[in-house]
């Protein structure tokens, strides 16, 4: 995700992304209930239940890109992508502020100790008073926000997710196309720029949102949340080979932060 939202950054702005990259995202959604003939469920619902689901996907499919596009647009994909990953974090949080799930003592510390690893992921730049860097650091971290809502919700509310996920990248591309034609940047993508946007949009976006919401109803949200955290490793790696940016210290020590307040949270009472 991280390199190639920063490929797909590097020719157009946030909302341009969001736009193509949510048109395959709701493309292959239309494609994977078609095929699985899911979408016969669309008649099972209601409007309120529509409008329930659509506003469930705000935070995570819509807001959330938002503000990773525009915290990747301007810090490395590496740091981005670090920073990004308090979402599992905000995702135990908001199930304790929306699902009514305990906050213990443990899962406070755990809170604690990763946003210390996202101050010294952005330690470096924040001490030579970098405000743009701090701009960057804090859109990744409303995004981290807001898919932090968006998990809690969809433990909340219990609705078919392939048909869920269709909706919510549906309504994604309709918001972000409304805002492009009102900027007049709509535009017609090069082969290139449309292979790129067709796998954020599927992969990226669409087929990992819809196995994440699968993934949340095999058990607490605090405990599924955890498993999140092997990807920012592989990330860094990503980054180096094709972006060819630095693995620096700091975003090392950062992440390793992090996720020590992930293991500090996992910790059990009673261990076999």
């Amino acid at each position: 995700m991280a390199t190639a939202s920063k490929l797909l950054l590097g020719s157009q702005s946030s909302f341009q992304v969001l736009w193509a990259s949510s048109f395959f995202a709701m493309l292959f959604m239309l494609l994977f209930n078609l095929f699985t003939g899911n979408l016969k469920k669309l008649k099972d619902y209601k409007l309120k239940d529509y409008l329930i689901m659509i506003f469930i996907g705000l935070p995570g499919t819509f807001f959330y890109y938002i503000f990773f596009y525009a915290g990747a647009s301007i810090l490395p994909a590496s740091q981005a992508f670090i920073v990004n990953y308090m979402w599992p974090i905000m995702s135990v949080v908001f199930a304790c502020l929306l699902l009514k799930e305990k906050m213990t003592v443990r899962k406070a510390i755990a809170i604690a100790v990763s946003f210390l690893g996202v101050v010294i992921v952005t330690s470096a730049d924040m001490v030579h008073f970098n405000t743009l860097v701090l701009l960057g650091a804090l859109c990744c971290f409303f995004d981290a926000v807001c898919y932090g809502v968006f998990t809690a919700l969809n433990q909340k509310f219990h609705y078919d997710k392939p048909i869920s996920v269709l909706l919510n990248y549906t309504t994604t591309f309709v918001l972000a196309t409304t805002f492009n034609l009102f900027k007049g940047d709509l535009f017609l993508p090069s082969l290139g720029q449309a292979l790129g946007f067709c796998w954020n949009g599927a992969f990226t976006m669409a087929l990992a949102c819809m196995t994440w919401m699968w993934a949340l109803e095999s058990g607490k949200t605090a405990k599924i949340s955890n498993l999140a955290y092997i990807t920012p490793f592989l990330s860094l790696v990503w980054t180096a080979l094709i972006l060819k940016e630095k693995i620096t210290a700091n975003a090392v020590v950062g992440l390793c932060v992090i996720v020590c307040g992930i293991f500090i949270q996992m910790g059990h009472k009673r261990r076999t």
